[in-house]
């Protein structure tokens, strides 16, 4: 069994906004396996399916950013999923718009999601889809700039990061992290 989480904030406000690629491409996951994720529960919204005879849960944090390690602990804990079986997906300041990082552990690079999912786990042993959201410009605030959309041609290269992202995430359920790693590391729309 898998958890899949993706992050993001809750609300009509925050919607397509740079901090919620991790719920979009839930989404997208969800629409590949015909899947609807609108069960309440751990503090989140669950959908669940199977996948290559896996059972996976997709799981969006209902938290906000910030406690996202309540959510996923508690689905975690209540289904005694190991951390081998975690993937969680995030937004990342630190890659070009549309670039996609995976790594099977490390820390949570000043992203607070992150930071709180750690924090909770009591571990860093998290596998990890990052996608690209950019940096701001120097004079832009970085919390104005996570909370914003997406414009011009970077609507398109997002679109195909998050594509690819739920592609790589099931990539990972199926032949592990490492074939993911070779596949799509180097992605960049």
């Amino acid at each position: 069994m898998f958890l899949i989480a993706g992050l993001g904030n809750p609300g009509k406000e925050y919607e397509n906004t740079r901090h919620n690629v991790g719920f979009m491409t839930l989404d997208v996951i969800a629409e590949k396996l015909d899947v609807k994720i609108n069960k309440v529960k751990f503090k989140g919204l669950l959908g669940e399916t199977v996948y290559n005879k896996e059972k996976i849960l997709l799981l969006k944090p209902l938290t906000f950013m910030n406690l996202s390690g309540q959510s996923v602990a508690d689905a975690l804990n209540f289904y005694k999923i190991s951390l081998e079986q975690l993937i969680v997906i995030y937004d990342d300041m630190d890659l070009p718009v549309g670039r996609l990082r995976i790594k099977p552990e490390g820390g949570s690079g000043g992203h607070r999601g992150m930071d709180s999912i750690i924090y909770q786990l009591a571990s860093d042993k998290i596998c990890r889809i990052r996608i690209g959201i950019g940096r701001p410009d120097e004079q832009k605030d970085p919390v104005g700039h996570v909370l914003g959309r997406f414009y011009g041609d970077e609507i398109e290269k997002i679109k195909a990061a998050i594509e690819a992202a739920a592609k790589a995430a099931l990539c990972i359920v199926s032949d592990g992290v490492e074939q993911a790693m070779n596949m799509y590391n180097g992605f960049e729309a």
